[in-house]
Formats: C-alpha cells, sequence, structure tokens
C-alpha cells in the first residue's frame, strides 16, 4: 500500500485584505437604523510556525504496528507492541488432550491481505518474548521493553514478507471478516510446547489462576513482539493471540473412540493491555530551524507549533467582539521517489498544554478550544479549519498578555452518519498511528493572519 508525501502550508482565506487597518464597512446597512449598524475591522497580523518533537503519543488500542520503514526526508520509524491475553473468568480447556499432552503451540499476527506500508516484498523477521514483570496501563508509545522483558530468552521467531502470493486477488479485495483464515494472512511464529504444557497442567492443579483476568495475567504476564531484521516493511496488525494445540478422544454412537484435534486460543482484545512503541531516528534534520517549512511526522515523530500573537492583537482590537478567524493549511507536491510517505487524513489544532488531557479523557473538537480540520484534499493540497476566533477570544479573556501557542497534530477521526439530512459527525478522535509526513510552508505569504471584529454604536 502506497502512500505519498505532501507538503503543508499556512495560509488564510479571507476575503478582504488590510494591514493593521482601521478599513470600515457596514453590515445590514439596508436594514438596520443608523444607530445599531456595527463597525467592522479587518486587522492584518503575522504568526509563527516551527517543528517540535513528539516525545510520545497516547494510543489505547488492541491493534499494533509491527515493522520498521526508512524514509529520505522523514528518517527511520520502528513499531513493535507489549500485550496481554484475554482469559475467561473460570477458564478451563475445552477438552482432556490425548494422555495429558500437548502437541504444540504459535502465537499469530494476523493483517488483512493489503494492510501494511512500504515493500511488501521487503524480508523482514518478528521475534517474541515473554513479559516477566506486570503491565502497567500506561499507553505512551515510549516504553522500554526492557523494564518489562527478559531479552536474553526468546521464545521463537519467524522470517516473512508482506505479501502473501498463495491469497487470490478477490480474496484481497474483498477481505472484510479477520477470522476468514484464506483473506487474512498471518506471520506464524512457532513457540516452545513447555508453554502449552504448563498451560494446561496449571488448570488442573490450581484452578484459581483462570479465575479472572488479574489472577491469570499474575501467571502469564504477555509477549513483546517485535522486528529483529529487515527494513521496509510495516504491518498493521488486526490480531494477536497464541494457540495451544491437541488431541483428544471423542467417543462415537456406536461406542467406537476416535481422535480428534483441538486447540485453545487466547487473544489480545480490549479488556486488555497493550503497550505499542514507535521509536523514531534521523530526525535531526526536521527539528532544524527554517524559514521555508515546518514538519508533521507521525506517529510520535514530529508536529507543528504555531503562534497567534494574542498580545499584539489584544492592544489592536481591545474591546471589540470577534468574529472571524479563517485558517487553512496548505501543502505543496509530494516527493516522488518510491514509497513517499502519505499526509494523515485530519489535523487537530488545539493549545499544547491540553494536548495530553485531550486524549486520555477521549475528547472530540469542540470548535472553542479545539478545532478539526476538513480531511486533506489532494486536489488543492489543504485542511481547512474554518473560523478559529473562539480560541483566540479563550486566550484573550484568561491570559491576554500571553501569546497563544497551538499545536496541529495528525489525528484518526470515526464519525456517525446521522440523519439524511445531517452532516457526518465525530464520535471519536485518537492519535493517528500510520505513517505519514507532511511539511507546511512558513514564509510570510502563508503565515499571514486577518482578524475580523466589530463594536456597536449601542
Amino acid at each position: 500500500m502506497k502512500f505519498n508525501l505532501f507538503i503543508l502550508g499556512l495560509c488564510l482565506g479571507a476575503s478582504i485584505l488590510g494591514g493593521c487597518n482601521d478599513d470600515l464597512s457596514l453590515v445590514g446597512s439596508t436594514i438596520q437604523p443608523e444607530g445599531d449598524r456595527p463597525i467592522v475591522y479587518n486587522d492584518t497580523f503575522q504568526l509563527k510556525a516551527s517543528t517540535i518533537q513528539m516525545d510520545s503519543i497516547y494510543a489505547k488500542t488492541e491493534y499494533g504496528l509491527l515493522g520498521e520503514i526508512y524514509d529520505p526526508l522523514y528518517g527511520n520509524l520502528k513499531s513493535d507492541y507489549i500485550c496481554q491475553f484475554y482469559c475467561p473468568d473460570d477458564y478451563q480447556f475445552k477438552h482432556k488432550p490425548l494422555d495429558g499432552m500437548i502437541d504444540s503451540v504459535d502465537f499469530r499476527i494476523k493483517y488483512s491481505a493489503s494492510s501494511w506500508i512500504g515493500d511488501s516484498l521487503a524480508p523482514m523477521r518478528a521475534e517474541i518474548y515473554q513479559v516477566t514483570s506486570p503491565l502497567k496501563d500506561n499507553y505512551y508509545t515510549n516504553i522500554d521493553p526492557k523494564d518489562y522483558c527478559n531479552m536474553q530468552i526468546s521464545l521463537g521467531a519467524q522470517t516473512y514478507t508482506a505479501f502473501d502470493p498463495s491469497i487470490s486477488d478477490s480474496l484481497r479485495e474483498n477481505a472484510l471478516d479477520v477470522d476468514n483464515a484464506k483473506a487474512y494472512p498471518s506471520v506464524v511464529i512457532r513457540m516452545p510446547k513447555e508453554l502449552g504444557q504448563k498451560f494446561y497442567e496449571e488448570t488442573i492443579n490450581n484452578p484459581e489462576t483462570f479465575k479472572n483476568q488479574d489472577s491469570f495475567n499474575k501467571f502469564f504476564p504477555g509477549l513483546y513482539v517485535t522486528n529483529t531484521y529487515g527494513t521496509g516493511n510495516i504491518l498493521f496488525v488486526d490480531r494477536s493471540s497464541f494457540t495451544i494445540y491437541y488431541r483428544y478422544i471423542v467417543t462415537g454412537s456406536a461406542g467406537q473412540d476416535s481422535i480428534v484435534k483441538g486447540y485453545e486460543r487466547f487473544n489480545v482484545t480490549k479488556e486488555v493491555i497493550q503497550l505499542n512503541r514507535f521509536k523514531n531516528t534521523d530526525m535531526t534534520e526536521l527539528l532544524k530551524p527554517n524559514d521555508s517549512y515546518t514538519y508533521i511526522k507521525s506517529p510520535a515523530g514530529v508536529c507543528t507549533q504555531i503562534v497567534l500573537p494574542a498580545k499584539e492583537i489584544v492592544s489592536v482590537v481591545k474591546n471589540r467582539i470577534l468574529t472571524n478567524l479563517p485558517l487553512t493549511m496548505k501543502a505543496m507536491p509530494q516527493p516522488d521517489w518510491q514509497y513517499a510517505l502519505n499526509p494523515p487524513p485530519y489535523l487537530l489544532l488545539l493549545p499544547q498544554d491540553s494536548v495530553k488531557g485531550f486524549f486520555e479523557k477521549n475528547q472530540v473538537e469542540n470548535n472553542k478550544t479545539s478545532f478539526l480540520s476538513t480531511q486533506y484534499s489532494s486536489s488543492t493540497r489543504s485542511y481547512t479549519f474554518g473560523n478559529i476566533s473562539n480560541i483566540l477570544q479563550y486566550q484573550i479573556d484568561n491570559a491576554p498578555d500571553k501569546d497563544l501557542v497551538l499545536v496541529a497534530i495528525p489525528v484518526n477521526r470515526e464519525t456517525s452518519q446521522g440523519t439524511y439530512y445531517q452532516d457526518p459527525y465525530t464520535i471519536s478522535l485518537s492519535n493517528y498511528l500510520a505513517p505519514a509526513g507532511v511539511q507546511l510552508r512558513k514564509d510570510e505569504e502563508v503565515t499571514e493572519i486577518i482578524v475580523t471584529s466589530c463594536v456597536f454604536n449601542n
């Protein structure tokens, strides 16, 4: 799946241009009495933009990214994850294994037939390690696996390529069900059979271990899944699971016994913890100040910070009512190399000190202190935020002696369709986890902002 790189720029659409001027216009003059006509002002200011590093992002999800890619502009990105497994209360094996013995154990990384970024034929190797310390529900992506795992003991590894030639094109294009094994390829890693044997014997000898999820987590804290070889591909993992295989005896209606195959499967679900890690390197050039553009790189790479000169605006606008501050971010053409990164679908604009609480509390845009852009337009190479004057007014009301510091963050948006006469509305916003990158122009022309305000004669 090829992603394309776009370069964003800041520019503001306004129908009237002026430079900190006193040009006036009358609104509704044909229907308003002379004394009631508002006086409208349009004042021009300059915002500032820079690139800042994102140490980590909040990523509470049962989905994962696995692999490593390199981009000539944005550098290297490595993705892996640590996960627990869901266990039903009072769990027991569905059947008694033949002679009480387990046959085999494996770990499966399941992804859709086209769900990756980069070179689908790049040779990669996945490796798993057992978690030895309890996981904490800290969903920020700068975790250190060494805090949770014994990295000296591997439980298995497997070399793979993302593209599976055994899956037909028709299945690949119409894959909808993650349980459809024919449509969804898997990276299968064989694990020590002794681990499955330990599980079975624990259900017999210490059934309290499986009484609830907490007691199960103490017995089996989880697995760390990482990439130990290869650069060029990242998988979007739909499901992670480990499976214990065995045989058991079934007695037929005629009294004859037969041996059949069975299995016990433990999945990563939303009920348990998954900790995703994103490690970005080679970002020195992105963070260097320049006069032409800033950068956005996801996940957990860099974002763009903009500063609205609130103190200067207050000195000009004073006690007027703010009515309009349109903001649009535009992009330049993408680089032409293979597997160039794609711009994220949406950008979220909010105060820098509000980012942490926004995602932890599962908030959505309110058009007062947070604004969501329109979906990226490839025809105009732009994101549009509309009128953001509310957030400037909030700053003036609460901290008029400070400039307004905002950040533009790539996000994923889930919507509800609503009724036939309503546009889709946001039901969830989360940090964008797919690799993406854009450059934002910051030259004088596109960082000009026009603030519209008014006063009433009365």
